[in-house]
């Protein structure tokens, strides 16, 4: 039996904070200083399987930075355990770095003053690589991220989508299992984060990288990982594939219909109106009150089409609706 990529089994982590000021001014020197106990991931569990793209996502302080740290050998839990290529990250540091890469969207493994090429050799010898198997990788990563007219300008010159995809190319120069990324997209443009999801699912595809993701731009979810780790308050909420999510938690489906009535009108119970314009109504159909194929049907027989399409709900808007549905039970 092949051993997963990531394990985590019961991990919690506590961390000890001041409680405030005692007293104020001089008083407070010669007062005992009071701590609270934080909570910042609570019984976490779960398994990634080699090669699987999953998002790790959560609001502000769900404890998604607090676990990657503890999965990369950065922190030491306070209870439970891990393996991540079968290895414990707190206690096998040294060893889990040649196995795995990390991508932070505001920090960068190149030295700003050298060209793209010198921060690649630097690696390489940091990571004690022979010469063929440097220049195998690094010619393949130039060819995937489309880097060859970047390796002999300063990294300080780059804009931010080259340097993304400069910073992914380092970080896999080593050939990690898996590959942790912390909001690989931020302050991206629309080019550059479509440019940089085709390279990531390119990568999989060519190195077969399990890839752990944190983000919260619901299009790198959609676009790069096919399963969903939703966690809140440092405990699990979910854990699901991305198509099952949408099945089980989608309430909402957007018709959008092209008709030759100028004014189209439409109602039903169930169905409202997003938008009505000439020759154009977008309709929000809630598949709990009434059948999808009830108000195509009705459509259909309402106007003479000239077009017609339906999408899901936006991923944003399911994830809201999971955390609706949890605190209305708890």
């Amino acid at each position: 039996m092949i051993a997963p990529a990531i394990s985590v089994e019961h991990l919690t982590r506590h961390f000890k904070v001041r409680a405030g000021k005692n007293g104020q001014g001089w008083t407070r020197w010669f007062k005992k200083k009071g701590y609270d106990h934080f909570t910042a991931v609570s019984d976490l569990s779960f398994s990634i399987e080699n090669g699987a793209k999953v998002a790790f996502i959560g609001p502000n302080g769900a404890g998604k930075s607090t676990t990657l740290k503890m999965l990369c050998g950065l922190l030491q839990p306070s209870a439970g355990a891990a393996q991540v290529c079968g290895y414990v990250p707190w206690e096998q540091t040294r060893a889990l770095a040649s196995r795995i890469g990390l991508v932070f969207g505001q920090r960068s493994h190149l030295w700003q003053a050298l060209p793209v090429r010198d921060s690649f050799d630097l690696l390489a010898k940091i990571y004690d690589l022979t010469p063929g198997a440097y220049k195998s990788q690094r010619d393949k990563l130039v060819g995937v991220f489309g880097l060859a007219g970047l390796l002999t300008q300063p990294a300080r010159t780059l804009s931010l989508g080259q340097r993304m995809r400069c910073d992914l190319a380092a970080a896999l120069l080593h050939q990690p299992s898996v590959l942790f990324l912390d909001e690989p997209t931020i302050g991206l443009d629309v080019t550059a984060k479509a440019l940089l999801r085709d390279h990531l699912n390119a990568l999989a595809r060519e190195f077969e990288t399990t890839i752990l993701l944190t983000s919260h731009d619901t299009d790198d979810i959609e676009r790069i990982c096919e399963r969903v780790i939703l966690i809140d308050h440092g405990s699990k909420l979910l854990d699901s594939g991305l198509a099952e999510l949408r099945r089980d938690y989608t309430r909402f489906k957007t018709l959008i219909l092209a008709t030759e009535e100028e004014r189209p009108v439409f109602q039903r119970a169930g169905v409202g109106v997003i938008e009505q314009a000439p020759h154009r109504l977008v309709l929000n159909v809630d598949v709990s009150m009434v059948a999808l194929e009830q108000v195509v049907s009705e459509c259909l027989s309402s106007f003479k089409l000239q077009d017609i399409s339906i999408e899901n709900m936006p991923l944003e808007e399911v994830i809201k609706a999971i955390y609706a549905r949890q605190r209305s039970s708890a």
